[in-house]
């Protein structure tokens, strides 16, 4: 069996014209069963609103299917778009990082999620974990930074 789709405009194209079709027939049935043009005129007018009601329903329903389905891919491509961008935003930090003669990136990881870079790892002072932020910080696209680098504790000699 072979199925064929259609579009909602092309389906309530055919519906326009199946109900134009059984209004016409309708009304020269009634002419010739009352022999009243009149009556027959205000029926095909009865028939005719109840057709545009009918079709002013339907278009509304296909409009709101319309919008869901713009909105469900606005949700979709910007859920893929946010994760593009961390990546972008981990990137450009990374990459700051690397240019910072006082850190060493290999000590730093970085993660980032909705814009706030999370830094991790063991640095040797508070000086370099600090930089470490401030260089973070001033990356586009981050919205915050978290701190989690812990400081090295230095063996004094005895």
């Amino acid at each position: 069996m072979k199925t064929i789709s259609m579009s909602p405009l092309s389906a309530c194209s055919r519906l326009i014209a199946i109900i134009v079709s059984l209004l016409l027939i309708g009304a020269f049935s009634g002419c010739q069963k009352e022999g009243s043009a009149e009556k027959a005129g205000q029926k095909l007018d009865r028939s005719m609103e109840n057709a545009e009601q009918k079709l002013e329903q339907m278009a509304e329903k296909t409009g709101k299917k319309i919008e869901e389905t713009k909105q469900t891919i606005s949700e979709k491509t910007e859920s893929s778009g946010q994760y593009l961008d961390d990546s972008v935003v981990t990137l450009n930090v990374k990459t700051a990082i690397v240019n910072e003669p006082l850190l060493k990136v290999s000590e730093i990881s970085v993660t980032t999620e909705n814009g706030v870079v999370q830094l991790n790892g063991t640095v040797d002072s508070q000086q370099i974990s600090d930089k470490a932020v401030e260089v973070a910080r001033v990356q586009k696209g981050v919205k915050s930074v978290l701190n989690n680098l812990t400081i090295r504790m230095v063996n004094s000699p005895q």
